[in-house]
């Protein structure tokens, strides 16, 4: 009954169809999306922060560039 009007071979194609494109955007689509950074990744001052807690710069350094990063008040 189904087999001769071809209603089974369309609905079985577009399950395929579904299928193939969910594992597809699983598998392929890039796990890190391009200028996809946080707020706090993209601000200055905590970069700055985040440099001097790992000890990439001393003290003095970090006071110069933040009195540079800093708005005046």
């Amino acid at each position: 009954m189904f087999f001769r009007d071809g209603f089974f071979w369309g609905m079985h194609l577009i399950w395929w169809v579904i299928w193939l494109v969910a594992l597809g955007w699983i598998f392929f689509a890039p796990s890190n999306w391009p200028l996809q950074e946080t707020e706090e990744e993209s601000d200055a001052l905590a970069i700055l922060k985040i440099r001097f807690a790992k000890g990439e710069i001393t003290k003095e350094e970090y006071r110069d560039q933040k009195k540079i990063l800093e708005p005046d008040k």
